[in-house]
């Protein structure tokens, strides 16, 4: 199952969640205003990052730009915590499935989450 880590002032999150709708796909759309966010949630969000948290921390955010934190220093367990309270510096959309993950909206790499079987 698709899930979806969206906020509802994103123009990105809205045009996955259209994208989505439009191919027949289903999927669980999560805000990330609105819903708590697990500690499995946050950690198989980290355990898919290539790039450690330079994929999903948004260096813009106003709450990273004010925080004092040094990410690259921070346990594990301090980095799902600062997350938790902070979910505003995640960037946005989060797509993921069993197998797939993107960050943001790519109108090219997000037909992988389309069944092989299906694509044209």
């Amino acid at each position: 199952m698709i899930r979806v880590y969206t906020t509802p002032a994103s123009q990105s999150c809205r045009k996955v969640i259209t994208w989505l709708k439009e191919h027949n796909l289903s999927f669980i759309e999560k805000n990330i205003f609105l819903s708590y966010l697990h500690t499995s949630e946050i950690k198989e969000i980290l355990e898919r990052c290539e790039n450690g948290t330079d994929d999903i921390i948004s260096k813009n955010s106003k709450v990273f730009k004010s925080a004092t934190v040094d990410l690259e220093s921070m346990k594990m367990e301090e980095l799902i915590a600062f997350i938790k309270a902070n979910p505003s510096i995640l960037k946005r959309p989060i797509i993921m499935d069993e197998h797939r993950f993107q960050v943001g909206y790519n109108e090219e790499e997000i037909r992988t989450f389309i069944p092989r079987r299906l694509r044209k």
